[in-house]
């Protein structure tokens, strides 16, 4: 079946480009003024993982701006949370025009699985990683030595933990991409398995703490999802036969 489009000159590519940003760029905006309503609530919510600690820590403003900061950060990163629908889909639609028609019936399942997906890393690290990792910095102190730690730095942390974990869970979304782009296939994929768990295991080790039981609760999922990502190539590429 031939595409539903001819090939577009090259600024017009660019122009397609820039208004695909734009409104990429306003649903984050909107979507951090969304999350900004409800900062107060969120920031609850992120604390309460440090109420249950073996060895409890306050948490204290550092910094003049400290409180500042944290709430536009926190909205800036909702703001992106929020707008992944929008994202995945002016990407869909900006690489559709190189797509034949029967493949763009996936652009409504995509946006869904990967808000869904994303949602499901950030459940995954505030359920697992993020108690773990705290129980695991807090229980090296000594004795006489309190854990005060800075807001600041904890909500760096526990953010960077929360978005590593949501992107990292888009594997199969990014599968399921480049194999409708014919540039992945189960075989590729089964062949570097092995490859595939170093790569996983070095990922883990860059979005967890320094400890091994952090690296094998995220290297497991992500195995998991590694297999089930050969499936979804391979779902796609039978279509295509």
């Amino acid at each position: 079946m031939k595409k539903n489009s001819e090939d577009m000159p090259f600024l017009d590519h660019l122009e397609e480009l820039r208004w695909r940003l734009i409104k990429s760029i306003i649903s984050i905006l909107i979507g951090a003024i969304i999350t900004f309503y409800f900062v107060d609530q969120i920031i609850e919510f992120m604390i309460l993982p440090t109420k249950n600690l073996t060895y409890p820590l306050d948490l204290q403003v550092l910094k003049v701006q400290g409180m500042f900061m944290i709430k536009w950060g926190i909205a800036l990163m909702g703001g992106i949370a929020l707008s992944i629908p929008v994202l995945t889909f002016q990407i869909w639609k900006f690489i559709s025009p190189g797509l034949y028609i029967n493949e763009k019936k996936y652009v409504g399942p995509l946006i869904v699985f990967t808000f869904l997906f994303f949602i499901i890393g950030l459940v995954f690290a505030y359920k697992i990683i993020i108690p773990f990792s705290l129980n695991f910095f807090t229980s090296v102190g000594m004795e006489g030595i309190q854990n005060n730690f800075s807001i600041n730095y904890y909500f760096n942390f526990i953010i960077w933990l929360l978005f590593g974990s949501g992107v990292l869970f888009q594997l199969p979304i990014i599968v399921f991409i480049l194999s409708v782009l014919g540039l992945l296939t189960p075989a590729f994929m089964r062949h570097y398995r092995r490859h595939a768990i170093i790569f996983v295991l070095i990922l883990s080790a860059f979005i967890t703490p320094p400890d091994p039981i952090s690296l094998v609760l995220m290297s497991i999922p992500l195995m998991i999802l590694y297999e089930f990502s050969i499936l979804v190539s391979w779902l796609v590429n039978r279509n295509k036969l």
